[in-house]
């Protein structure tokens, strides 16, 4: 028999909520992201003008 397949696989997996703190984590990450790619849009147009 052959391999499972991936989609098999996760319809048979339970769901299972995030915890807050994982919440949190994809926040402050989206946050922090957001923050970096204005710096450096900022830097880039101050110093590299075209």
């Amino acid at each position: 028999m052959g391999k499972p397949k991936l989609a098999e696989e996760l319809e048979k997996m339970e769901y299972e909520p995030l915890l807050p703190i994982e919440k949190k984590l994809i926040t402050y990450s989206i946050i922090l992201g957001l923050i970096l790619i204005v710096i450096l849009v900022f830097i880039s147009h101050t110093f590299f003008e075209v």
